[in-house]
Order: C-alpha cells, then structure tokens, then sequence
C-alpha cells in the first residue's frame, strides 16, 4: 500500500532546492528549500539521538514567530514528535494549565520570556527545559547535516497540538495530524489557485491554527514562500507586499482595517496583490469596498482550529453581492445543517454546521469525552448556527453559544465568568460581547454584587489585570442590581445584549 508522502520540505529540497523558502524580517535572513531543509534534518537529529524524544513525545514552545520556530515545526514534521504552540499572550495560570494538560518532555522559550517562565509551576514536571537559542546555533551555525534520521511517520500520527477554549471556558487540545494537514492544502490550493510563484507576509501568530494552516503549510505544500514577521505592524506589512510583490494576502478583518487606516494605504502599489483571505470574523462591506477601490479583492473564508482551518470560501466576485456570506464548501467536504430535532435543513432554515472530511480532528487531547460528544459518525458538530439560500451560499447566523471574537481571538464568556465570579464581592456576572470599531468586539461585563459590599468597575478591571490575557478582559463592567433570567431560572443573555442600547 502507497505510503503517502509527509515531509514536503524535503521533497521541494530535491525539485527546487534554490527557491526561497523563507525569509526573517527581523533578521533579514533568507533560506532556500535545500538549506532549510539540511538544517530541519539536523535539528531533527538532535531531538532524537542528543536530547532522546521519541515519536508521541510534546515539545511546549514559549515563543513569539520565529524561523527558529519553523525550523522546530519541519523537525518535529520528520520524527513524530508532536508541537505544541503556547499562547504568550496568556497569564502564568493559564499557561499552566496547558502546560499540565500537553505533559511535555521538552519546553523551549524565547529569551525575551526568561523572567516570565520562572512564575510557572507545571515547568517542576518537564524534564527538558531549554531557551530556543539551541534551534537558533543550528538555523545560523554550519553544523553537519549528514546524519541520518530513522522515524516511520503515519499519515494519521499528531503534528500538532492547538489549544482552543470551549464553550465551557475550559481549554482543549484540538489534534493536528499529517492527514487534516494534506487535504486542506489540496482544499486550499484547488481553491486559491496557490502556484510555487506565490508569495505572502506571515504574521499570525503560530499558536493559532491561522498562524500555521490558512497560508503557510499549505504554501509550503506547493513549494511557494514567505516572509516571517514576528507581529503585526500595518506600514511595515503594506511596505513589504510593494517591495517583495506579494500575491495573497491573509489577516482578519481589524488587521485590514489598520492597514486601509495607514497613511501608506494609498500611496504603496499592490497591483501584485490577486486577493486578500479574511477569517477570524465577518468584514464590513464599507471595508470591503475600500480594498476594492484598492484593486484588491477581498475573498471572505471560514473554518475552524479542529476543522481545516480552510473550510469555506466566498468567491471575491461575489464579495459584495452575497455580502454576509462564507461561500460554499470547499472540495473534499460533505456539510449538512442540522436542527435540534437531528434532521437536516432546507434552504433558509437555521442549523448547526456539521463537517465530515479529512480535515476533521480525530479528537481532543486527553479528552475522549468531549470527542465523543463534537464528532458523530464522522461528523464534526461546530456549534455555529448557519442557514444556507436558494444559491447555496452559506452564512453564519450566530457563533459558537455566546463566544464573541475580539481582534481575531476567540473570548469565551464562560472563562472570564468564571475568573470575575471568584471576587468575593461578586454575587452573578454575565459577559457578552459588544461592538467595537477597533477590534470588532470586546468584552462587556454586568455583575451583581453581594450584599453588603462594595467595589467599582476599575476595581473589577484590576482584579482581571494579570490574572486574564488582556483580549479576554471585559473592556466595560456594569454593576446591576440583579441579572435578566428566564423561565428555567438561567440567565437570560438575549435580554442582556439588549440592554446595551441602554448601558
């Protein structure tokens, strides 16, 4: 039986060895496919035969982009081992908990977060602790690269795992493996029309499924290239699709807002540009029709971290017509919406999404439960409620229970009503997410107070600080006498979100 092919780094090291693969803003340092691909067999030699991981072993990585961080990624590509990206954004508790659920062998930082890792209590259970400087001799070194490396790699073995809070406010590990890898490349290039000649800017962060799998591994997969920065900066961005002729572009909607904002937006020529991919969040049309006026079209995209990510997408053609809509499934998808009583929808009716593919998850990490609960024959139920018209262009009615998107990260209220309500003046609080005209939505807290005590909305703003990464602290605290409820007793959050016309 044809064992399929996982490493393709090393096969584009053969077929086009001196194509850029890679390019270090920072650093202003540029690799080739044979280069990069030499100094991945070493690092991987490494893991294996001087630090003794195995295939299964995790690697938890404190770090911000890097091409160190890509170098780790092809490495762990060729010998099992699987990666596990951390949220820098996060408190110290929260990493924590992470760090417990991953049970890491190996946990690499940046320097930058030497101060920071010395609050974190799970790093007592890891048995390697090193500072990414390691991968860094390798990247810029000129270290033997001959050695060889034995490690029999399954098309369904982990690459990845990628945390992503639930409903519950609880985080999960959804698993990233060879196979959901291969067919979103293939979805995404059938769909993008990607050729070895594209090239683009990567800038999302690599603890997000956006940051690895909408561009760069499938990318990486048709032997095209990149520019890695470490963080988002409009005028630097814009300056560097004019100089290097970039020909995708991907952001989520904020992240264009800022660049069409910039003073350079009209002066900088980005006729290389063919479209730009928006996810994270729908784009407003007055937005959209600004990147229009631009030359660039915008082709609106949706999926999810267990899905994909590359699910759907709206033909930029259509970008202004079926304004709202996430487009039609891509290839290698079956979809249906499905009610609560369990039967299909028609056109115009309201259901939840579900997806089978090759693209699904085959689980949650340490979580059989909850991956029995997500997955029924195959079929991945994604909490979003979407109707479909008489076209067949989907649209997303209302996101995942009362999750809201702030700035392109997922904020699960759940999570930050559970943190606020541990105050012990707090009696209820309910968060939901309002709009906001820099980062689309932020958090908006109402909170009863027990009796007799007394604290003010700067009070519960500091009592978050520190303890909750900055996206997911509520931007607004409204202290009530008692929340909405409804008949069952629980509390009634379409009647709180009406309340801020009025709060």
């Amino acid at each position: 039986m044809y064992k399929q092919e996982t490493d393709w780094l090393k096969k584009w090291a053969i077929y086009n060895p001196n194509k850029m693969f890679l390019r270090d803003h920072e650093k202003d340092t540029k690799w080739n496919y044979f280069t990069f691909n030499q100094k991945s067999e070493t690092l991987a030699y490494k893991l294996l035969n001087e630090l003794k991981l195995v295939k299964g072993d995790r690697i938890c990585v404190y770090s911000k982009n890097s091409a160190e961080y890509v170098l780790l990624f092809t490495a762990c590509i060729k010998t099992g081992i699987i990666l596990v990206p951390l949220n820098f954004r996060l408190t110290p508790r929260e990493l924590d908990i992470l760090i417990s659920d991953a049970s890491p062998i190996l946990f690499l930082y940046e320097n930058e977060y030497t101060e920071d890792i010395k609050k974190l209590h799970s790093l007592s259970k890891v048995k390697l602790i090193n500072s990414t400087e390691v991968i860094t001799n390798i990247l810029y070194g000129n270290e033997d690269s001959s050695k060889s490396i034995i490690a029999d790699i399954d098309i369904e073995d982990p690459v990845m795992i990628l945390y992503t809070a639930g409903t519950t406010g609880l985080s999960k590990g959804a698993i990233i493996n060879h196979r959901m890898l291969f067919w979103n490349a293939v979805n995404t290039c059938l769909r993008l029309d990607i050729t070895s000649n594209d090239h683009t800017q990567s800038y999302a962060p690599f603890f997000h499924t956006g940051g690895w799998n909408v561009l760069f591994t499938p990318f990486l997969f048709h032997g095209a290239s990149h520019t890695l920065l470490q963080k988002f900066d409009s005028d630097t961005i814009l300056q560097l699709m004019e100089k290097e002729k970039t020909t995708i572009l991907f952001g989520v909607p904020t992240m264009l807002q800022m660049m069409s904002d910039s003073a350079l937006f009209n002066k900088v020529d980005l006729s290389s540009v063919r479209y730009a991919i928006v996810g994270g969040a729908p784009m407003p049309i007055p937005l959209i029709n600004i990147w229009h006026k631009k030359g660039i079209f915008i082709r609106q995209g949706y999926g999810l971290t267990e899905v994909g990510p590359n699910c759907y997408s709206l033909h930029q053609d259509d970008a202004i017509r079926k304004k709202g809509s996430i487009g039609f499934p891509n290839f290698f998808l079956d979809v249906k919406l499905v009610k609560e009583d369990g039967n299909e929808c028609g056109n115009n009716e309201i259901g939840e999404l579900w997806i089978k593919s090759n693209i699904v998850t085959p689980g949650y990490w340490n979580k059989d439960e909850e991956t029995k609960k997500t997955i029924t024959d195959g079929y991945f139920h994604t909490g979003d409620m979407m109707t479909r018209d008489d076209e067949g262009y989907y649209y997303v009615v209302d996101r995942k229970k009362n999750m809201f998107i702030s700035g392109g990260e997922n904020v699960y209220p759940a999570e930050i009503e559970a943190f606020i309500i541990s105050n012990s003046a707090v009696k209820e609080v309910a968060v939901v997410g309002v709009a906001d005209e820099k980062w689309g939505e932020v958090g908006k807290a109402y909170v009863v107070l027990n009796t007799g005590h007394k604290i003010s909305e700067n009070d519960l703003y500091e009592y978050c600080k520190g303890k909750l990464a900055k996206y997911k602290i509520p931007k607004y605290f409204i202290l009530l006498e008692e929340l909405p409820k409804n008949e069952a007793g629980k509390i009634d959050r379409k009647k709180l979100i009406n309340l801020n016309n009025t709060h």
